[in-house]
Parts: structure tokens; C-alpha cells; sequence
């Protein structure tokens, strides 16, 4: 609630104090102190005016019953959890599983052709056919947002979609009915609070929402600019996989998809059966883990991974690598040397775990 402090900001604060409560009692002089405070931002951190909007916050929650992640929760997305930029708050309405076995997110054009929507029913149908637990994230938005939504509905598969705007509005409006039938079987998620402000800024920003919730961002129709390629931009980013459908040469909603295939942006998929292959999902359905051998030798720095991941079960690379105070060239080596003893698993999304 505090004009001026962001989600790095907000870490830097908790980090430095030790907790969000200690942020709003630590004196002027300690305060100032913390990199990128400074005296403006300290004496905002000082407002009365804060405590009494998220009063009304709460009020807003309870009412609503929607639910409230914090940064540090347990109950946090795990996924987004491992994005440098990740929400220090989302708020959420409905049944959303954020952190399902399978997280998928299908971004698009807003002016979607009878080919972009054709695309979306029948890799959605797909899934609802492979009967395996995923959900499907997207942005509520017109064009492709709403047919991957509507699609998911149709065939029972979840789906969350991702708003640049707090959970008292809908917008479009004229989504508002799809978004309520998205309560039974998934839900909104959002990082901004209510009373926000419709702004075209705040849907750019909900885009690293979209790709840090999911393995996988599949951009389907896209025009050579659009905010489909801005999503599939900070997933990659983020080290997550990123595909797209291709298109013919002359048409205007397919010139994204081919530049970003073309630019090695985007691995070239055709249907579901590229898209498991890819992600490593058809080798996990036919075959069966092996335990590895327990006289394997290992050593130090694998001792130290065998037993994060023993104690954690699955995390990303950045995630081992913040964790063992590595850096990410090192853990990466470690990871591939460990992938050839048959000791790890590596999960969609780059998420390691132990055999």
C-alpha cells in the first residue's frame, strides 16, 4: 500500500528488519539506512493513511472471502516463488491449485482468428483427454486469453486467469460470466488490491504473473508486437520453457509466432504431442523411477544437493543455487553431472528432484 515501495523494496525491508511487522517499528534513522529507502520512502512507511486503506483491505478480504498469499508463506506459489520479481502479495478467488503438478500458460492476440481459437480447442481437449493433473493460466483478456478459459471450462480442465486489476471489478465486463463459472474449477488471480485503477500498465505487469506461475508458456497467435510476446520474453527469463504455434507467412496473427521461432525465441510445437516431448512429460508417463544406486559415490557438492533436495523435494536451479550460496554456472554443471549418476529428476519447468 505504500506509494514508492515495490516488490524488491518490500524484500529488502523484511530482510533488513526481520519480519513486515518490524518494517512499520523500525526507527526513521534504521530505516534510512536500508538500501533504496531513503527519507522520502521512510516517512511514507510512516503514514497513517496506509493502516487505514488496508483496514479496508481486510475488510475487503473477509467479506469476499478471497485468499491472501504473503512472499513467505508456505502456501505461496512455488513456482513464482523462484522469479526475482515475484508478487510480495496475490490475492486470489475461487479453487486455484497454483502449485498442480502441471501449470501451462496459453497467452495469445486479442484479435484471435478462427485458426488461433481451432488451436486452443483442440490442444485443451488434449489435455482433458490425457487426464493428467494440470491447469491452464491465461489473462481474461480478449482473443485467445478467453478461448483457452472458455475451452478449459468446456472440457473440465482448470484454469486460472491472471488480472491486471484488483478482484472487485472484472474486465472486460462482458467477461465477467466466464469468470464466475472459472470459481467452480479454478479462479482470478491477481497482485493488485481492490479500489485499483483499470490502467494499460498493470496488464503489462500481471504478464510476469502469467509466465511465473507456469513450466511452460505456449503463445499460440500473436502479431509481430503484442503483450503475448512480452509474456513469452520474461518466461524466458525466468528459465522456463517457452513454445509457439506456427503460422502462414501472410497472415498478420501468425508474424509473431514465426519471428519468435524464428529468432530461436520459442521451441516450434504443432500439437500435444510436440509439447510432451518437449517437456519431458511422455517419458515420465512411460517410464518408471528407478532408484538409484545407494553406492554411488558422491561428492561434497553433491552431498549438499542430495540433502537440500531430500529436505525441500522439488526446486528450481536458481532456488539450489540461492540456497548452497552457489553460483548458477557451478549448480548447473553439478546438476547435469548428477543427471548422468541417475540421481536426479528433472521436472518441467527446469525443477529438480531426487530419483
Amino acid at each position: 500500500m505504500v506509494p514508492g515501495i515495490g516488490g524488491v523494496l518490500a524484500r529488502n525491508l523484511v530482510a533488513y528488519t526481520g519480519s513486515a511487522e518490524n518494517v512499520f517499528s523500525e526507527p526513521d534513522k534504521a530505516l534510512i539506512k536500508i538500501p533504496g529507502i531513503g527519507k522520502v520512502n521512510a516517512k511514507r512507511l510512516k503514514n497513517s493513511a496506509v493502516f487505514e486503506r488496508a483496514e479496508k483491505e481486510l475488510e475487503f478480504i473477509r467479506k469476499y472471502n478471497i485468499d491472501v498469499r504473503f512472499y513467505t508463506d508456505k502456501c505461496y506459489p512455488r513456482r513464482l516463488k523462484a522469479c526475482p520479481d515475484a508478487p510480495v502479495i496475490l490475492y486470489s478467488k475461487g479453487n486455484v491449485n497454483a502449485d498442480e503438478e502441471r501449470v501451462v500458460s496459453i497467452v495469445g492476440t486479442r484479435n484471435a482468428t478462427d485458426y488461433g481459437k481451432m488451436i486452443c480447442e483442440q490442444l485443451i481437449s488434449k489435455f482433458a483427454e490425457r487426464n493428467y493433473p494440470i491447469l491452464i493460466v491465461s489473462g481474461l483478456a480478449y482473443g485467445i486469453d478467453i478461448q483457452a478459459h472458455k475451452m478449459a471450462l468446456k472440457y473440465g480442465v482448470p484454469t486460472a486467469g491472471v488480472v491486471g486489476h484488483g478482484l472487485d471489478v472484472i474486465y472486460p465486463s462482458l467477461h465477467a460470466e466466464t469468470a464466475r463459472k472459472m470459481m467452480g474449477n479454478g479462479g482470478l488471480i491477481t497482485d493488485f488490491p481492490s479500489g485499483t485503477k483499470i490502467d494499460p500498465s498493470n496488464f503489462v505487469r500481471r504478464n510476469r504473473v502469467i509466465a511465473g506461475l507456469a513450466d511452460a508458456t505456449i503463445v499460440v497467435e500473436s502479431a509481430e508486437k503484442g503483450g503475448a510476446l512480452i509474456t513469452a520474453e520474461i518466461a524466458s527469463s525466468y528459465n522456463r520453457d517457452v513454445f509457439a504455434f506456427p503460422g502462414r507467412v501472410d497472415e498478420t496473427y501468425s508474424r509473431g509466432c514465426n519471428r519468435i521461432i524464428r529468432l530461436n525465441g520459442a521451441s516450434l510445437i504443432q500439437d500435444i504431442d510436440d509439447l510432451e516431448f518437449f517437456m519431458g512429460w511422455e517419458t515420465q508417463q512411460k517410464v518408471q523411477t528407478v532408484q538409484p544406486s545407494l553406492f554411488v559415490e558422491l561428492t561434497a557438492d553433491e552431498k549438499k544437493v542430495v540433502e537440500l533436495l531430500q529436505r525441500e523435494g522439488e526446486l528450481f536451479i536458481d532456488q539450489i543455487s540461492s540456497e548452497l550460496r552457489m553460483p548458477g554456472s557451478k549448480v548447473s554443471a553439478l546438476l547435469l553431472n548428477m543427471e548422468f549418476k541417475s540421481l536426479l529428476v528433472v521436472l518441467p519447468g527446469k525443477m529438480y528432484k531426487l530419483k
